[in-house]
C-alpha cells in the first residue's frame, strides 16, 4: 500500500490509537449482550475504550439520559425494542465524547416517531457537541434532513463528493402537475412536443427548457381536453439526484429502495 492520510490532524499510518479514541462507532446490526442492562452496557462500551470504571458510569448515565432511555437504564437489552435498540448503539457510540461519531444506517428498522427523534439527537449531536457525524443510509430523505455534504459511491468508487446544496442547484428546473380527466393524453401531447417529462399517475413533472414550456403544457392541456388541478415548480430532493446519477453511469436503479434488492446487496 501507499499514500498517506490524517484524521483530526493525526496521521492514520502512526497515531491509530490516538484516532480510534476520537471516533465513536454505531454498527448497523445489533452487537448488544441481550443479557445486560443498559447502563452495565453502557459503561461496559466505555471501559473497553480506556474509561475508569467511575467516569464510564457517570457518562453512561448522562448519554442515556441524552438519547431518552433515561427510565430505561435498568431493564435487561432483551427487553428492547428495535428503537430503544438503536438508541442504546448511539449512546454506546457517545459514552467516550467523541469528536467524529460514524453511524450505519441508524435509521434502519425505526418507525416514524422513533426515526424523527434518531435524528433529532444526531442534530443535536452535531450542534452541541461540536462534532461531525458520518452516516451511511440509503434513505435519501434522511441523509437530506442531516447532512451538510454527501459522498456516492457506486461499485467501490466515489462518484459524487460536495455539498447538499450544490448537487440541488444542478438538477433541471421542472414545473409539477396534477391531471384530471386523461393523464395518458397528456403525456402523449407532451411527448408529441418533444418535450421531456418524468410521470407518476396523475402527476406530471416537466423539464422547462425555455420561456415557452409553460406555454407549451396549456397548449397540451387544452389539446389533452384534461384539467391541471395543480401545476408548480418542483422542488429537486437528493432522491431525484441519486436517479441523475444513476442514470448517467447507465445503471438500471430506478430509487433508492432498489439497493436493498439482493441484485444490489448480494443477498439471496
Amino acid at each position: 500500500t501507499s499514500g498517506e492520510g490524517t484524521v483530526l490532524g493525526h496521521d492514520i499510518r502512526t497515531q491509530g490509537e490516538i484516532i480510534r479514541s476520537k471516533i465513536g462507532y454505531m454498527p448497523e446490526y445489533n452487537a448488544l449482550d441481550p443479557n445486560l442492562f443498559a447502563i452495565d452496557q453502557v459503561r461496559y462500551s466505555g471501559e473497553l475504550l480506556g474509561m475508569n470504571t467511575k467516569h464510564a458510569t457517570q457518562r453512561a448515565h448522562e448519554v442515556l439520559e441524552y438519547v431518552g432511555l433515561k427510565d430505561q437504564r435498568y431493564r435487561k437489552i432483551e427487553t428492547f425494542s428495535t428503537g430503544m435498540l438503536q438508541a442504546t448503539k448511539l449512546a454506546c457510540a457517545l459514552v467516550h465524547d467523541p469528536d467524529i461519531l460514524i453511524c450505519d444506517e441508524p435509521t434502519n428498522g425505526l418507525d416514524q416517531r422513533a426515526r424523527s427523534f434518531m435524528l433529532q439527537t444526531l442534530n443535536r449531536t452535531v450542534k452541541e457537541g461540536n462534532r461531525s457525524v458520518l452516516m451511511s443510509s440509503h434513505v435519501m430523505d434522511d441523509v437530506q434532513d442531516l447532512c451538510q455534504s454527501i459522498v456516492m459511491i457506486h461499485k467501490g468508487r466515489i462518484v459524487v463528493q460536495r455539498s447538499i446544496e450544490e448537487l440541488v442547484e444542478q438538477v433541471d428546473k421542472e414545473v409539477e402537475m396534477v391531471i384530471w380527466g386523461g393523464a395518458s393524453k397528456m403525456e402523449e401531447e407532451l411527448n408529441s412536443m418533444g418535450l421531456e417529462l418524468r410521470r407518476l399517475g396523475r402527476v406530471i413533472r416537466v423539464k422547462v427548457t425555455s420561456e415557452e414550456t409553460i406555454d407549451q403544457i396549456l397548449q397540451a392541456a387544452v389539446s389533452a381536453g384534461v384539467q391541471v388541478r395543480q401545476m408548480k415548480e418542483y422542488e429537486p430532493d437528493l432522491e431525484d439526484i441519486f436517479l441523475l446519477v444513476m442514470d448517467k453511469l447507465g445503471s438500471q436503479i430506478k430509487g433508492t429502495g432498489d439497493l436493498m434488492t439482493p441484485e444490489h446487496t448480494g443477498g439471496v
